[in-house]
C-alpha cells in the first residue's frame, strides 16, 4: 500500500508528539500522528507541568485545562534526620505566569489529545514506523498496521517523538550517548496518611540514596526512592497504605548525537532522556515540539533552513539540561560516601545562597534557558 501524506508524518503520540501535532495542526500545517500502542498508557511517569510548558500552550486552550485539573505546587522540602533543613517557595520566587502544576502525565496527553481532535486530526494506533529513507524531495516512511499490513507513506518532512528506543533516531544512525546509574529506581503511587506538606514537594535524605514524595491528589501520593527500603522512611512520618501502582526501572543520562538530519528531526525521548528529578522529562519533549513546530512550518513555507534551526538550537540545548540534571540526579543519589556527605552537609547551606536558589527554582520551572525558535 502506497500513501501521499500531509506534510508533517509524526511518530509517536505520546506528550510530545500530541504537542507538535497541535502546535502544527493551529498553524494551518497538514498532520498525520501514529502511535505503535493500541491504546494510551494509563500509567504516568510524568506529574507535574512546568512553567515553561504553561507558557507554551497557553494559546491552546490547554494550560487553563491543565491548571483547572490539577493543583499548584507551592515550593519543595529538603529533610535529613525527618527535620526540614532547606525550603524553596515556588510561584514567588520564579516571577513566572504560572505556577507549576501536578498532574499526571495521562491525564495532560488526554488534553492535548482532546486539544487535538478539535483541530481535525486524530491518532492513528496500532501502527508502527518500521523504517524511513530521505532525499531532496521527502521522507519515505515504511508503517506497519496492526492487521499486517504494511504502508509507504511520502511526507515532506518526519519527527519522530517514539521514545527512548526511537525506530526513527535508530534509523537514522544516530548514537545516543550518556550513562546510567547501575541500581534500580522504585516507584510507588500509594495511599498515605503523613505530616508532609501536601501542597509542597519532599526530598528526604537517606543514608543510602533519597526518597522524593509528591501528592497526586487526595490522599494518594508518588514516591521514588533509589534506597532499600524507600517505603521504610514514610512509615517513620506516616501511615502508608494501599498500593495503587508500582514500577521499577533505571536511570539513564542520554542525549542523541544530533537533534536530527536533513527533513528528520527528533524530540522528546527520543531525543534525551535523564531521571524525573527536576521535572523536565515531558516538559523539555513539549518544548521541542514547540520550536519544531515553528521550525517546520516555516520549512514548508520555503524557508528549508529552518530544519537545521531546530537541529542547532534543541542539541545545545538537550545537551545543557541533561547535564545539569545528571549533576542533581548524582547530588541526591548519595553515592559513594563522600558524595553523601557533601550532600547532606553542603547542600542545606549553599541552598541558602540567592544565586543557587535561583538556578535550582529556574531550573525545576524549565525557564532556566531562553525560548528560541531562532538562532
Amino acid at each position: 500500500m502506497v500513501s501521499s501524506e500531509p506534510a508533517v508524518l509524526i511518530a509517536g503520540a505520546g506528550p510530545t508528539g500530541l504537542a507538535a501535532a497541535l502546535f502544527l495542526a493551529r498553524r494551518g500545517v497538514p498532520v498525520r500522528i501514529i502511535d505503535q500502542a493500541a491504546q494510551p498508557s494509563p500509567n504516568s511517569r510524568a506529574l507535574a507541568v512546568n512553567s515553561r510548558t504553561l507558557e507554551v500552550l497557553d494559546d491552546t486552550g490547554v494550560s487553563e485545562r491543565i491548571v483547572t485539573e490539577g493543583w499548584a505546587v507551592q515550593g519543595a522540602s529538603l529533610h535529613e534526620h525527618d527535620r526540614v533543613v532547606l525550603a524553596f517557595d515556588l510561584p514567588a520566587v520564579l516571577g513566572a505566569q504560572h505556577a507549576m502544576t501536578v498532574l499526571p502525565q495521562a491525564r495532560t496527553e488526554a488534553l492535548l489529545a482532546e486539544a487535538l481532535r478539535a483541530e481535525g486530526v486524530g491518532v492513528e494506533r496500532g501502527v508502527a514506523l518500521i523504517g524511513l529513507s530521505q532525499g531532496d524531495g521527502g521522507v519515505q516512511s515504511t508503517l506497519l498496521h496492526a492487521d499486517g499490513l504494511q504502508e509507504q507513506v511520502s511526507s515532506p518532512l518526519l519527527f519522530g517523538a517514539d521514545g527512548a528506543r526511537s525506530t526513527v533516531r535508530q534509523a537514522l544512525g544516530l548514537a545516543f550517548t550518556g550513562s546510567s546509574l547501575p541500581e534500580p529506581w522504585h516507584l510507588w503511587d500509594l495511599d498515605m496518611q503523613t505530616s508532609l506538606d501536601p501542597q509542597r514537594a519532599h526530598i528526604l535524605f537517606e543514608p543510602d540514596g533519597f526518597v522524593f514524595v509528591l501528592r497526586l491528589h487526595g490522599k494518594q501520593w508518588r514516591v521514588i526512592g533509589n534506597g532499600v527500603d524507600p517505603l521504610g522512611a514514610l512509615r517513620r512520618i506516616g501511615n502508608v497504605g494501599t498500593v495503587t501502582w508500582q514500577s521499577q526501572f533505571h536511570i539513564g543520562h542520554r542525549v542523541a548525537a544530533q537533534a536530527g538530519v536533513g527533513r528528520v528531526a527528533l524530540g522528546g525521548d527520543a531525543a534525551h532522556i535523564h531521571s524525573p528529578l527536576g521535572a523536565r522529562g515531558m516538559n523539555l519533549g513539549i518544548e521541542d515540539a514547540y520550536v519544531y513546530a515553528d521550525c517546520a512550518a516555516e520549512a514548508l513555507a520555503g524557508q528549508p533552513e529552518r530544519l537545521q534551526d531546530y537541529h542547532v538550537l534543541r542539541h545545545a540545548i538537550h545537551k545543557d539540561v541533561v547535564r545539569r540534571i545528571g549533576i542533581i540526579t548524582r547530588l541526591m543519589h548519595g553515592r559513594p560516601p563522600w558524595l553523601r556527605w557533601f550532600r547532606d552537609e553542603v547542600v542545606p547551606v549553599a541552598g541558602h545562597l540567592a544565586f543557587a536558589r535561583q538556578l535550582m527554582l529556574r531550573t525545576v520551572g524549565g525557564i532556566d534557558h531562553p525560548l528560541k525558535t531562532r538562532p
